[in-house]
C-alpha cells in the first residue's frame, strides 16, 4: 500500500513538473513569438522619409569631376537622394579621358575635403588602390609608388609588405579616404586570366600566402582607420575571361581552395567588407552569377564561412551584369541575393549618365512599395551599412 501510494505522489508531481514546465515553454514560445512580431512590425512601420534615408546609404556611385561645390550635380544627388558613398577614379573611361577626379595629391584632397563638407550625408569615400597597376592614386601624378601583390606574394616578407601597406594607408588617411577596395584576394590559378593574373593583381597561387599577405594589408589600412573591402569573392582566378566584358564561367577552372582566404580572414576577425565577383558557377547555381545569387552570398557567405559584415556588389554596370540582365532586373535581384550595397562606377564603356543616383534610388524604393524587396531587407543592410560607419567613425 505504501509503495502504492509513494508511486502516486511520484507520478503526481511529474504530471505537475510537466504541466508546470510546458507552460513555461509555452509562455516562452509566447513572449518570442511576441518579439519576432514586434521587431517584423518595426520594419513595416518604416516611414517613408527613413526608407528613402536607408535606401540611399545602399547605393554606392562614381561621378565626373575634380572639384565640387554646394551646386555640383554629385553634392544635390548625395544630398537629395542621401546616396551612402561615392567611388573615385583617375580614367573617364566613356570619354576615354584623363582625368575623371584625380589630378594631383592636393587636388584629390581639397576634393575629399569638400565632398564632406558639403554632403549631409557622411559618406564612404573609396577607391582602388591596390598597388602596381590597379592604382587609381599614381606615381605619375604624385602619389606614392606602391608594390604590386604578386612582387610582394613572391617575396612573402612580413616586414617589407607591412612598411608597403602602412605608406599606402598612411597616404589614403592624409587624402581624406576612408573605404579601400583592397586586398585581392584572388589565387592565381590561372596565371593568364585577363583580369587578375596578367595584371599582378593576385599574392600568389597558395591561400596560406595569400591569407598572410592580405592580413598585413589589412591590419594596416584599419590602423589608420581605412575599411578594407576584400575581392573578389568567391574568386576571380581561374578565370579565363573579364567580367567587366561580359560572362564568365569559372564552372569547370575553380578550385574549393579559392574560398580558403574569406575562412582564415573571418576566423581572424579581419573582414570587414566583402565585394562580390561576377562569375558563373553552375556547380553551385546554375542559374546566376555570385553577384545575383543567394546561394553565393547568404547559404555560403554568411551561413558557411559566418561573414556578418557588409556585401557590396562588383560594379553593376560590367558587361558581365549589363549584358545579360536589365537594369531594373539586375537591382531587384542583387538586394534580393544579399548585396548591402550596389557600387555603380558610372564610368564604364555605357554613356555617363549625371542622374544615375537618382534612377537607381527610385527603383529601389518601387520596388520596396511593390513588394518585391521587403522592408525588411532594406532594414538589415542599412543597419550594418550604419555599424561599419560606426566603428571606423564615419558617423
Amino acid at each position: 500500500m505504501k509503495k502504492k501510494i509513494i508511486i502516486f505522489l511520484i507520478l503526481f508531481i511529474l504530471v505537475c513538473g510537466f504541466g508546470f514546465w510546458g507552460r513555461e515553454i509555452f509562455s516562452n514560445n509566447q513572449k518570442k513569438n511576441k518579439t519576432e512580431a514586434k521587431s517584423e512590425e518595426n520594419f513595416n512601420r518604416l516611414s517613408d522619409e527613413e526608407l528613402k534615408e536607408r535606401i540611399g546609404q545602399m547605393v554606392m556611385i562614381g561621378f565626373r569631376g575634380t572639384e565640387v561645390s554646394e551646386n555640383s550635380d554629385i553634392i544635390k544627388i548625395i544630398n537629395d537622394a542621401k546616396i551612402g558613398g561615392v567611388v573615385l577614379f583617375d580614367f573617364d573611361v566613356p570619354s576615354r579621358s584623363f582625368p575623371r577626379n584625380i589630378l594631383n595629391y592636393e587636388q584629390t584632397k581639397k576634393l575629399i575635403s569638400d565632398l564632406k563638407k558639403y554632403s549631409s550625408v557622411p559618406l564612404f569615400i573609396a577607391v582602388d588602390a591596390e598597388g602596381g597597376k590597379v592604382n587609381r592614386l599614381k606615381p605619375e601624378y604624385g602619389f606614392l609608388d606602391i608594390a604590386s601583390p604578386k612582387e610582394l606574394g613572391e617575396l612573402n616578407n612580413y616586414e617589407i609588405t607591412k612598411k608597403e601597406y602602412l605608406k599606402l594607408a598612411k597616404e589614403l588617411r592624409e587624402l581624406g579616404f576612408n573605404m579601400n577596395f583592397a586586398p585581392v584576394v584572388d589565387l592565381n590559378i590561372n596565371a593568364k586570366n585577363p583580369i587578375i593574373g596578367a595584371l599582378n593583381r593576385s599574392f600568389s597561387s597558395n591561400p596560406d600566402i595569400v591569407f598572410i599577405q592580405a592580413k598585413v594589408f589589412i591590419e594596416s589600412l584599419k590602423e589608420n582607420n581605412i575599411i578594407s573591402v576584400v575581392k573578389h569573392f568567391p574568386g576571380h582566378g581561374s578565370s579565363k575571361n573579364d567580367s567587366h566584358l561580359g560572362i564568365v564561367d569559372v564552372t569547370e577552372t575553380y578550385k574549393e581552395e579559392e574560398i580558403i582566404p574569406y575562412q582564415k580572414l573571418n576566423e581572424n576577425n579581419l573582414l570587414e567588407a566583402v565585394m562580390t565577383a561576377h562569375i558563373f558557377n553552375k556547380k553551385i547555381d546554375k542559374n546566376y552569377p555570385s553577384t545575383l545569387s543567394s546561394i553565393f552570398l547568404e547559404d555560403i557567405l554568411r551561413k558557411k564561412i559566418g561573414f556578418s559584415g557588409v556585401i557590396i556588389s562588383d560594379d553593376m554596370q560590367m558587361g558581365a551584369i549589363s549584358k545579360n540582365y536589365g537594369f531594373e532586373e539586375s537591382i531587384i535581384k542583387a538586394i534580393n541575393a544579399g548585396n548591402d550595397i550596389l557600387l555603380f562606377s558610372n564610368n564604364s564603356s555605357n554613356n555617363y549618365d549625371k542622374d544615375l543616383g537618382y534612377k537607381v534610388t527610385d527603383i529601389i524604393y518601387d520596388a520596396v512599395k511593390n513588394g518585391q524587396i521587403s522592408e525588411k531587407r532594406i532594414f538589415e543592410s542599412s543597419e550594418r551599412i550604419y555599424n561599419l560607419k560606426r566603428k571606423f567613425k564615419i558617423i
